[in-house]
This record gives C-alpha cells, sequence and structure tokens, in this order.
C-alpha cells in the first residue's frame, strides 16, 4: 500500500487492487490510530484518529479530493497513485 501523502506525523495510503472495493477511499494512520476516509463525502467510514488529526485529514482530503478520485482510478487500475503534497 504506497504512502502518498504525510504530513504532521499523519501517513495517508492507498491500496493498488484492482479489487479494491467502494466506495473510493484513502486510509490513514497516526501512532496506534487507522482510519478509512471515503474520499466523496470526506468523512471516516472506519476506525478512527485522535480529534485534532481527523480533522487536519478531513481538510486535506477536500483540497485534494480531485488528486485522491484520480488516484483512486490509477489504483483501481493496479497502478501507482501519484503522490499528493501534504497539508501545510
Amino acid at each position: 500500500m504506497p504512502t502518498i501523502s504525510m504530513f504532521y506525523g499523519i501517513v495517508v495510503r492507498m491500496y493498488c487492487d484492482k479489487s479494491e472495493h467502494n466506495p473510493p477511499h484513502f486510509h490513514a494512520y497516526y501512532q496506534e490510530h487507522s482510519a478509512v476516509v471515503d474520499i466523496n463525502s470526506g468523512e471516516i467510514i472506519h476506525g478512527s484518529l485522535p480529534p485534532k488529526q481527523s480533522k487536519l485529514v478531513i481538510a486535506w482530503a477536500e483540497l485534494h479530493r480531485e488528486e485522491l478520485l484520480a488516484d483512486w482510478q490509477l489504483a483501481a487500475n493496479g497502478e501507482l497513485p501519484f503522490k499528493i503534497d501534504p497539508l501545510r
């Protein structure tokens, strides 16, 4: 699962597999916490992050929704997604 971005101790990854399930999503990790975030809604659909990190991930996802959806298409076709700029 390639890392597509890292910021403030948060690692964002996306699976690359033709059988990856919908909805389009990415995985966010912070210390021992992990969450799955729906790209279209910007909501955490599985797992959890601390409140501060959750807000950061959701804000980042809103800023980069188009890039995330493009990466999802690549990953769903078994290709490696592009890196996405971190939250600054």
